[in-house]
């Protein structure tokens, strides 16, 4: 169990960020805090790493990690991270039980002096890394930087990317909320405007069909007013020519037209 905030926050870091690791595969479990037994017929026989990675078994909730239950599967990576009451001699215990128990990886890290260190198993046993900013986890694929100082870790990823805490990750996922939100209101104004612009399109379409009929109807009517000008004109000089032929007929017959 924590014993401080500071190390549950790097137990739920570790914990989550490797869990993320491999979200893909239903072969690895990963937890925190859980009680692993190793003997089924000694129940005092147990230890709680702060974060153990079993592959080979599948995920899903245990109350406790038991071997036999487990095929005699022994988790290959586990996290210790230092908490106020812990001692030397606390540690040096857990280092041998790990030992004991055939894990492969074992890091501790202490966050408040920035301590970071490292085993690996090698003949048979676990044995020091000499240099864990050089070192990448032959199961996990993961590297550190531990730059001194307190709360400096950085875990990586085999992609580099950081693993962040749950109030960055948090932060993250609210920063892409509110980007897609903005993304999704630029591409609702840019819908709205381009239904704008399309309406103002279609009225001035339309404008220019009324203007054109409008002309049209206008040119018609100009035609039709020059027709009956015509017409008019046409019958007025039907009728002069029909009263001139008329009056050079009376004239042939000795009437003067002109005479009332």
């Amino acid at each position: 169990m924590a014993e401080s905030t500071l190390q549950y926050q790097w137990i739920v870091t570790i914990k989550e960020g490797i869990a993320a690791l491999f979200a893909g595969r239903d072969d690895v479990f990963v937890a925190a805090d859980l009680l692993w037994y190793a003997d089924r017929t000694n129940k005092y026989d147990v230890v709680a790493p702060d974060v153990l990675v079993v592959f080979g078994r599948p995920r899903g909730h245990r109350r406790s990690y038991r071997e036999w239950v487990e095929e005699g599967v022994v988790p290959q990576v586990v996290f210790e991270i230092d908490s106020p009451s812990n001692t030397a001699a606390e540690m040096e215990r857990k280092l041998a039980i790990y030992d004991r128990r055939g894990v492969e990886e074992y890091y501790y890290y202490d966050p408040e002096s920035g301590r970071l260190k490292g085993w690996a198993r090698e003949a048979g046993a676990l044995r020091p890394i000499a240099d864990m900013e050089a070192w990448a986890s032959p199961r996990l694929g993961i590297t550190f930087e531990a730059p001194p100082g307190k709360d400096k870790l950085i875990v990586r990823g085999p992609d580099g990317e950081r693993f962040r805490t749950f109030q960055e990750v948090k932060r993250q996922a609210d920063e892409e909320r509110r980007r897609r939100r903005r993304a999704q209101r630029q591409a609702r104004a840019e819908r709205e405007r381009a239904d704008a612009e399309r309406e103002l399109r279609q009225q001035a379409d339309l404008r220019a069909v009324v203007q054109h009929e409008r002309a049209e109807a206008e040119r018609e009517r100009a035609d039709a007013e020059h027709r009956l000008r015509e017409e008019a004109d046409a019958l007025v000089r039907a009728e002069r020519e029909r009263a001139e032929r008329l009056a050079a007929l009376l004239r042939t017959m000795g009437v003067d037209p002109d005479r009332n």
